[in-house]
């Protein structure tokens, strides 16, 4: 009877041990693992949300920012962190939407790569130009390409990502030619080209390029949004001369595989907690960036159909380089 009792005492613990291991989570920093650049449209919303998180549960979150090689880099040094909750990952769209061979273990699968917890932000696009280009408008830069074909370069900051995908629909969607110009380190080193008129434009999250915008330096031409931005509604949006052209970039928060499910569940409920606060909000959308709440189910829904929605561009840009 004695060892009846200890046995179930032990089944019983092991039963409510993720449980209370999830209500005392987190009981130490957090960090959370970034493909992004410092400084980045990306990063610069994930540091508020981040910052959200750490008020709500008193220990400080860190975004260690690991770029480089697509995504490659900072999804393998996710991939192996311990799976206790306490080094989540934060990957941009691109890693899902990936050339397939070009870099290493990408595009990512949900769930077999990584536990969806859930979302972040919507960011969509903005073309920036530098004004001494001499066009005032997105009409008047896509006649200017025409007239000059591979006259107008602009900036990509990564090679199949976001930024080179918008810039190739725009090319396929209005028959343009522009010269792509790729970057490695993020966009500051692409604006300062920009501004300094060695490259004619740029294709980034409004966010990164917010403040260039406000000075001057850049100028602001279209937002690749839906509908005009509340925060924005001088801006006119792409979709307003090339009829349904829309491309917001998006952050997904995922966990290493055997991440105990009480843990994945707080964490998902306290990230929509903290998006829907309106500092986080306000923050947020003043930069061009709009939350996205999700739970883990409809995280790992929304990231599959937008592997659907991208593929055809994605073989498109795969038929070029083969081509190269």
């Amino acid at each position: 009877m004695y060892r009846i009792i200890i046995v179930a005492a032990v089944a019983v613990a092991a039963l409510f041990a993720p449980a209370a291991v999830a209500q005392n989570y987190p009981a130490k920093p957090v960090s959370i693992i970034s493909d992004s650049a410092p400084g980045s449209a990306i990063d610069t919303s994930l540091r508020i949300i981040a910052d959200g998180l750490s008020k709500h549960w008193g220990q400080q979150v860190v975004v260690v920012n690991r770029p480089g090689a697509g995504g490659a880099i900072s999804a393998k040094v996710a991939a192996e962190a311990l799976p206790d909750g306490y080094t989540l990952y934060a990957p941009a769209l691109s890693v899902f939407l990936t050339i397939p061979g070009k870099a290493p273990n990408l595009p990512l699968v949900l769930p077999r790569d990584f536990v969806p917890i859930g979302l972040t932000a919507d960011q969509p696009m903005s073309i920036g130009i530098n004004p001494a280009l001499g066009v005032n408008t997105l009409a008047e830069l896509i006649a200017l390409a025409k007239k000059k074909p591979d006259s107008v370069s602009y900036a990509v900051t990564g090679v199949g990502r976001l930024t080179h995908l918008t810039g190739e629909l725009l090319q396929i969607r209005t028959g343009i030619k522009l010269q792509m110009v790729p970057y490695t380190g993020g966009s500051a080193q692409a604006i300062s080209d920009i501004i300094s008129g060695r490259v004619s434009m740029v294709i980034e999250g409004y966010s990164g390029l917010a403040g260039t915008y406000q000075a001057g330096t850049l100028k602001a031409l279209a937002i690749a949004s839906e509908k005009r931005l509340p925060h924005l509604p001088d801006l006119p949006t792409v979709a307003e001369t090339i009829p349904g052209f829309v491309a917001a970039g998006w952050q997904a928060v995922v966990a290493p595989v055997g991440t105990p499910e009480p843990i994945i569940r707080k964490v998902s409920d306290d990230l929509r907690a903290v998006l829907v606060t309106p500092e986080v909000k306000d923050k947020l959308a003043a930069r061009g960036s709009y939350v996205h709440p999700a739970t883990a189910a409809e995280a790992l829904a929304f990231v599959r159909s937008q592997q659907e929605l991208w593929k055809p561009a994605l073989e498109q840009v795969a038929q070029q380089f083969s081509q190269k």
